[in-house]
């Protein structure tokens, strides 16, 4: 039987008078909490929400613009605060309602179907808290619950071990980098072949990417998938996903076709805490999964190296943007940062190696890649996994 959320939760409004927690929390659409990137310099933080352990917080602000409804569960005993236009709640009938099943209701994609379907008229789509509190779901027994909590875990568990493989793999191979090309290189007596250079000595085509139409319209015909800033995260892990069917101009598609070994870089974005430039490389296996080409959004970038530089290039991109580089050569309009990518390719000088070197390294890094990719895809098949279980709950 389904029953109604706001009988089993109830508000709570615990300031943080008392300044002793001094760094604020939001929640990302995956709906857990993160950093706020917020500026709040200058802030009163005394009247920022506190959140305890098995509290929940809510966003009720975007849920129309998002078609999400950010709401997250704090499970670490150390509390956390949270604007003070959140709402903060707990569950009061802890003896009939887990507050991991609750959550596992929260994260389904009906539920955020139903709540959007209650969103005001606001440009943001704000949810009414009486809309949430009269919301519907079904409590089994507490038994079961806890059955359905250690099922939908196991899964969980699984997909952040291999979230903590995909890390270490990913640091393993910036430690090549830096072990062939930084660390201990003898800049006064480079191998030869070898170079101190740019990346823009090593590419061979940048060019912008296209957004086209939603629908075939007039002259925009050719059907693609257009890779966005938002995918880069995902895809370098070979994480597929659901990128996005546009139709663009046929005469468009020749220069801005991904091929294997391109890179794509978010030239758009960023927040104070992290740079524009996110990026992923395409390689073979992504390549081969569509069933169409596959070009990047107009808020991207699309570079090409030489051959055979396309791994060290992507080692030397991401070098650079762990490094806090980027954050020297953006601009902002209208409060949106842009990466100036060709001042980077340009300015930023790096040992470029020789040719051998460069197949040499290449083939280290493929293996690294190939486990990147075998567990990314994994990935893919257990979120769709707990997607399907999520969907079953009801």
């Amino acid at each position: 039987m389904y029953k109604r959320l706001g009988d089993y939760i109830r508000e709570v409004n615990v300031r943080n008078s008392d300044l002793k927690v001094t760094k604020p929390m939001g929640i990302n659409i995956e709906k857990c909490f993160m950093p706020s990137v917020a500026n709040v310099i200058g802030t009163d933080l005394s009247v920022y929400k506190l959140v305890s352990r098995n509290q929940f917080a809510c966003n009720l602000m975007h849920v129309g613009r998002d078609e999400k409804i950010p709401v997250a569960m704090h499970t670490d005993d150390n509390p956390i605060i949270v604007s003070p236009a959140y709402f903060v709640f707990e569950i009061t009938k802890t003896k009939e309602l887990l507050p991991e099943y609750l959550m596992m209701w929260f994260r389904r994609t009906e539920f955020d179907r139903n709540a959007w379907f209650y969103t005001d008229a606001d440009v943001r789509g704000g949810l009414n808290k009486d809309a949430l509190l009269d919301m519907r779901l079904p409590i089994p027994s507490i038994d079961r619950q806890r059955e359905i909590v250690s099922e939908y875990e196991t899964l969980s568990n699984r997909i952040r071990l291999n979230e903590q493989m995909i890390e270490k793999l990913e640091a393993t191979a910036q430690a090549l980098y830096r072990k062939m090309f930084v660390d201990g290189v003898d800049m006064e007596k480079l191998p030869e072949g070898w170079k101190y250079s740019d990346l823009n000595s090593i590419t061979e085509l940048t060019t912008g990417g296209d957004w086209g139409k939603e629908e075939p319209e007039g002259n925009y015909t050719q059907k693609v998938l257009c890779l966005r800033g938002a995918d880069t995260p995902s895809l370098k892990h070979c994480k597929l996903g659901v990128i996005p069917t546009r139709y663009i101009l046929p005469k468009n598609l020749k220069t801005r076709k991904l091929q294997p070994g391109d890179i794509v870089v978010e030239i758009s974005g960023g927040s104070p805490t992290q740079s524009t430039g996110r990026s992923a490389q395409m390689n073979m296996i992504v390549d081969s999964y569509y069933e169409c080409d596959i070009i990047c959004s107009n808020f991207c970038r699309m570079v090409r190296p030489k051959r055979p530089y396309a791994d060290f290039y992507y080692a030397a991109f991401n070098n650079l943007f762990m490094r806090d580089v980027f954050f020297r050569y953006e601009n902002s309009t209208n409060g949106l940062k842009n990466l100036n990518l060709d001042a980077v390719l340009t300015e930023e000088k790096m040992v470029i190696p020789s040719n051998d070197v460069a197949i040499e390294f290449s083939k280290q890094i493929t293996i690294i890649n190939n486990n990147i990719n075998y567990l990314g895809q994994e990935q893919d098949k257990l979120t769709e996994l707990l997607e399907l279980f999520l969907t079953k709950l009801a």
